[in-house]
């Protein structure tokens, strides 16, 4: 798997989460995008795995997910689809 982004900070305090990411710095608030992270307790904010690709954030207490690249605001293109011309 490519490598997404380089995840160098990962912090949560209260509902903020602060991250460097790509060597720029962010901060997000976790509340306001799920209730069930709103819900949590600080420890269950605070149990997260990064993935080795940089490519998100996961919370396995709390079944949760949040792409790096949707909390940088990086846009990709979509795969490039083949098509082969048969029917």
């Amino acid at each position: 798997m490519d490598q997404a982004h380089d995840v160098q900070c990962v912090a949560v305090m209260g509902a903020m989460l602060f991250l460097t990411v790509d060597g720029k710095s962010c901060e997000i608030d976790l509340g306001r995008q799920s209730p069930r992270r709103t819900a949590a307790t600080q420890a269950q904010r605070e149990r997260f795995e990064v993935s080795p690709s940089g490519y998100c954030i996961h919370w396995p207490e709390l079944d949760e997910d949040l792409s790096i690249d949707g909390l940088i605001g990086v846009k990709r293109p979509a795969p490039a689809v083949e098509l082969s011309g048969k029917v």
